[in-house]
């Protein structure tokens, strides 16, 4: 099953995601206490282009995800001291949540809701599967960032393959690189 499309009248959010200090040390923890697992990590994801508030960047991050129910939990860590949405709102030994994430209907239209409401892009990246988000910095409103994906058929297979690997998960295995 593929995650719900959002349009800026109906907003079905996806994703939550975790900055983190240390992503081995957070994945063991947020498995025995959320109960999920395994992870599917991918480490020093190659980003190009980013921009952070629409001046060119550059960014080095690593992310585990893993599915909780209809949830995906994703956990971030910057290993840069670069500007981004994530130094926005952490410094690299500070933890807790970042983002809701959401698959729109029409990528344009919902970075230009946000905006319509006064709400900036922090951060904007493509991944190396041309997949690729904006983060809308809505933490005065809503205490979190949104995250609005570029949809591709990259990513759908990639939210399967999170979801298909918590579906056999008996505990054992926290990690799997990918």
């Amino acid at each position: 099953m593929r995650p719900p499309s959002s349009t800026p009248e109906r907003q079905h959010f996806v994703q939550v995601a975790y900055h983190v200090a240390d992503i081995d040390e957070a994945m063991p923890r947020f498995a025995r206490m959320m109960g999920i697992g395994p992870f599917l990590v991918r480490r020093h994801i190659g980003l190009e282009p980013v921009s952070y508030r629409g001046e060119p960047s550059a960014l080095d991050i690593s992310a585990a995800h893993a599915q909780a129910g209809p949830l995906q939990i994703e956990l971030v860590m910057q290993h840069c001291s670069n500007r981004s949405a994530f130094r926005d709102m952490y410094a690299a030994s500070e933890e807790g949540l970042h983002h809701l994430a959401l698959f729109p209907e029409n990528y344009d239209a919902m970075i230009a809701h946000y905006r319509a409401q006064g709400h900036e892009v922090a951060t904007e990246l493509v991944t190396p599967e041309k997949r690729g988000a904006a983060h809308i910095d809505t933490t005065a409103a809503l205490g979190h960032m949104v995250e609005v994906y570029r949809v591709n058929e990259t990513l759908y297979d990639f939210y399967r393959a999170v979801a298909d690997a918590a579906r056999d998960w008996e505990g054992e295995t926290i990690a799997i690189e990918v």
